[in-house]
């Protein structure tokens, strides 16, 4: 047995750590908005308990999917949610748990129909005004992302 297995597993040793460096996770999500009076907005937050976490919506593409296409599914998948894209915001870059770089690129969604449902992988959601939004999400590229949109042109685009 080699130095790094055990047991048919793979132990993640110096060059597992260097792999995971140069791997790219690709992903994508949403920001489901909802004004509330004229130019106040309320953003959809989803509780993650396996990370107990507070984010916005997102997931990794599947092979040969879009990324608009791969937005869609994960906020219908986590939320409950059938959105429509709106307009794409920006990408955020970190990261993930195993040391990847993860790129995740996100839209404004205008919601069409559904209701949240609890999961195991998402067991809240909770419509926020943007700045109470702001400060409960539990990671600064989030939080970021959301502080960089502006009121008048949320209001452009609903």
């Amino acid at each position: 047995m080699g130095r790094f297995e055990t047991m048919g597993r793979r132990r993640s040793g110096p060059l597992g750590r260097a792999k995971a460096r140069r791997e790219l996770v690709r992903a994508a999500g949403g920001i489901l908005l909802r004004e509330v009076r004229p130019g106040r907005f309320e953003v959809a937050v989803i509780h993650r308990p396996e990370r107990d976490d507070w984010s916005l919506p997102k997931g990794k593409l599947d092979p040969g999917e879009t990324h608009e296409a791969c937005a869609l599914r994960e906020v219908l998948e986590e939320t409950g949610y059938r959105c429509s894209l709106v307009s794409f915001v920006g990408f955020t870059e970190y990261r993930d748990r195993r040391g990847r770089r993860k790129e995740v690129g996100y839209w404004l969604m205008a919601v069409s129909e559904g209701d949240f449902s609890a999961s195991d992988e998402v067991d809240e959601l909770r419509w926020l005004e943007l700045d109470m939004a702001v400060r409960s999400l539990t990671y600064e590229y989030d939080r970021e992302l959301l502080m960089a949109l502006d009121t008048v042109s949320l209001a452009r685009s609903g």
